[in-house]
């Protein structure tokens, strides 16, 4: 039955475009490396909402999921890191290569994520290809803000800051609906809402508030929800 391979085949293209921006990653070209970052959101999207759709759910594609996820957004940030450390006031030595520890981190979110139940409807810390946006938007803002960028001070707080984030015990709402429904999902339509006015006008460089909306409005959200 073909169709049960469909969403494994998405899956492998958000694999696929991640491998690619890594190669863009590695040569410096990090405006690429971006676009393709984008790419593998969309079908990390796709990919489960088509299982969803077609009924198909597996514990292959579980997994496939989870590793796509490893090279889409957790390689690929990394990789972006260490090349803005390469280039920051830290451009000898060993620092830059403080930028994997956003690897390890989102390791470790994706494995506690494999395994935690109280994540089937929302996240427990910052989900990897949020962090991985806002990683990927720092080069675009540096466009701007050169001399913010080229602070390694910077940078490695960031890199701790985000890594932390990942393995938080901060509740996060996922964009997933189970209704169209405003009162059901209000802060999900307010973020989305405003999200949809910065991106127009800031592009990329509307990726840092939007992250600082996405956590600030779930904190608003689960201020009085117990935990699962």
């Amino acid at each position: 039955m073909i169709k049960k391979h469909i969403p494994n085949a998405i899956t492998c293209a958000n694999l696929f475009s991640g491998c690619i921006g890594i190669v863009y990653a590695f040569k410096g070209n990090l405006e690429i490396a971006a676009y393709f970052v984008l790419l593998s959101g969309i079908f990390d999207f796709f990919d489960g909402f088509a299982a969803r759709l077609l009924h198909v759910k597996s514990n292959i594609g579980k997994e496939l999921d989870s590793l796509a996820d490893m090279v889409s957004f957790g390689f690929l940030p990394g990789v972006v890191m260490f090349q803005l450390l390469t280039q920051s006031d830290a451009n000898s030595g060993y620092l830059p290569y403080l930028a994997f520890i956003i690897t390890v981190f989102s390791a470790l979110r994706l494995a506690k994520f494999n395994i935690d139940t109280r994540q089937t409807e929302d996240f427990i810390g910052l989900n990897t290809p949020m962090n991985t946006l806002f990683v990927v938007s720092l080069p675009f803002i540096q466009k701007d803000y050169p001399a913010i960028i080229h602070s390694s001070g910077l940078l490695i707080a960031l890199t701790l800051v985000l890594s932390g984030l990942l393995v938080s015990e901060i509740r996060i709402f996922s964009l997933k609906f189970s209704s169209t429904s405003w009162q059901a999902n209000k802060i999900k339509y307010i973020f989305l809402i405003l999200s949809a006015l910065l991106i127009p006008i800031l592009k990329f460089t509307a990726v840092p508030i939007i992250l600082v909306l996405y956590i600030g409005l779930s904190l608003i959200h689960f201020k009085n929800k117990p935990a699962n």
